[in-house]
């Protein structure tokens, strides 16, 4: 697996990374149900009607604030040295800063992580919008339809993120991968169908005042601003300084919780609307209905710590296995939702989950779409699907022999076993690399070593070098961005690293 994307840093698949994959898939199955479930539940407003708690605006501050939870563990992981993927704490091996202990001459002293400049914490303001504004998009089409159909709908993203890469970011998509999003198209019209069509009700198509057919738009316009987020963070996050994973996340969510409360709550109360007092949102009743209800308090608790727990161990997952394993994670989603949903109306309680109607066999259909074509445009990533021809590819044939000797060619950034230099992967980055962007980062892979590594040097596989570094160079060759003035020093750092590295061998 360590090939396998062009990112990955784990070495294999064992029980701790199989134990890992699994929470990470129940949290963020929680993260979708529990966000369904709070909207369908009731409870006293200020007015004294009890009513659903259709609080979409409150949703997406929840989620945020769950994400402002990594601050205090990114604070407790510098703190107390704890091992996390992205960190990098020194050791100390001696009480006298440049003094060695007796017997441990010789052996190379950790680094300290590099001090985070003050502009990076407001360029994250960025891809904050971009998810804050995707999150409340999806969160207001949730309202009209299913949670499982809701969740395979953000699975459209892959076709905006495909689109954007070959016309925006020039990152031109293989002929295959083109096959892939068509399939996905296919997919989503046969989802959009099903909630549109399985509506109990009126002739109106609308039920109990909701409507299918925003509540899809709603969501394909959330998924349409969440691939602009992927395409800015690509073009534009990939520079040469470097921020530990907890700090993002926390970032991102410290951020959405400020314009959440600050801009988009006055916003919503200045608008008219359905809710108390003739608003679109009202925080005063949203507010009201948390303090009559232990069961809504107890269920938005939920909400929180999985919202939490799915994104650190999301980066885990990235970490253990590779970002493609990441994507793999939220393709699963679909399956666990709805599958948990029709367990919990049909053994818990009808009051919520999802029952089984005609239409579900063509959104069942639409998810084995879904799942075909995203195989097809990972191709030839591990869980994909090459087409050669066969059945099972619609007698389709492409070549992918000039991808297979990339990833023969391509050594792992790092070694087996290295975990004190296994970085971290930063979340912003789009889930869907397409191999041309593999293909031209390897090459800058493979050209940066040859001109950077001594001749001395002993082969990449047994070289425990900084993968950190070497991706956000790469990236840089790649985007053009973070390059300018400051590559030459790049160039003198690793440089005198792998030097330090090699003096360090010689004296043990």
């Amino acid at each position: 697996n360590q090939a396998m994307g062009g990112s990955g840093h784990g070495s294999g698949c064992g029980l701790a990374e199989v134990i890992v994959f699994l929470l990470a898939l129940v949290a963020g199955t929680g993260c979708s149900l529990t966000s369904k479930v709070l909207l369908d539940m009731e409870a006293e407003g200020m007015d004294g009607v009890t009513k659903k708690f259709e609080k979409p605006l409150f949703q997406t501050l929840g989620m945020f604030v769950g994400m402002c939870a990594a601050l205090f563990i990114h604070a407790a992981v510098l703190a107390f040295k704890i091992p996390f993927p992205g960190y990098k704490h020194a050791k100390s091996v001696s009480k006298k800063k440049g003094y060695a202990a007796v017997g441990e001459v010789g052996e190379p002293e950790e680094e300290e992580m590099p001090s985070i400049p003050i502009w990076m914490y407001f360029l994250l303001i960025i891809p904050s919008l971009f998810d804050l504004a995707a999150t409340a998009l999806c969160m207001l089409g949730l309202l009209h339809v299913e949670v499982s159909i809701y969740q395979m709908l953000r699975g459209s993203a892959i076709i905006f993120v495909a689109i954007l890469k070959h016309f925006v970011l020039r990152d031109k998509l293989r002929d295959f991968m083109w096959v892939g999003v068509g399939w996905n198209v296919v997919s989503i019209v046969l989802v959009g169908m099903t909630a549109m069509f399985s509506v109990e009700g009126g002739e109106d198509g609308e039920d109990n005042g909701k409507d299918p057919a925003k509540g899809v738009m709603l969501i394909l316009a959330g998924a349409f601003v969440q691939s602009l987020q992927y395409a800015f963070e690509e073009k534009v996050m990939s520079m040469e300084v470097s921020a530990p994973p907890l700090l993002l996340i926390g970032m991102e969510g410290f951020w959405g919780t400020v314009v959440c409360i600050f801009v988009l709550y006055p916003i919503c109360y200045a608008l008219p609307g359905a809710d108390v007092g003739g608003t679109m949102e009202n925080p005063y009743d949203t507010i009201a209905m948390m303090q009559n209800s232990p069961e809504l308090r107890q269920m938005f608790l939920f909400y929180f710590l999985s919202i939490f727990f799915y994104n650190a161990l999301a980066v885990l997952v990235t970490f253990m296995l590779n970002s493609v394993w990441h994507a793999i994670l939220d393709n699963f989603r679909p399956i666990t939702v709805w599958g948990t949903d029709l367990f919990i109306f049909y053994c818990v309680t009808t009051s919520f989950g999802e029952k089984w109607t005609v239409w579900s066999w063509v959104q069942l259909g639409g998810m084995i779409v879904l799942f075909y074509g995203t195989a097809i445009y990972n191709a030839p990533h591990a869980g994909s699907l090459k087409l050669d021809g066969g059945i099972l590819s619609c007698f389709c044939k492409f070549d992918y022999s000039d991808l297979e000797d990339e990833d023969e060619e391509s050594q792992p950034l790092v070694p087996a076993g290295d975990a004190t230099a296994a970085p971290y992967q930063s979340p912003y980055q789009s889930p869907f690399m397409t191999p041309n962007t593999l293909a031209k980062r390897r090459a800058a892979e493979k050209e940066v070593r040859r001109r950077l590594l001594p001749s001395s040097a002993t082969p990449q596989s047994t070289q425990p070098f900084c993968a950190r570094h070497f991706a956000h160079l790469f990236s840089s060759l790649v985007t053009g961005q973070g390059l300018h003035q400051g590559l030459p020093g790049w160039k003198l750092r690793l440089r005198d690293k792998l030097r330090r590295r090699e003096e360090n061998k010689k004296h043990e």
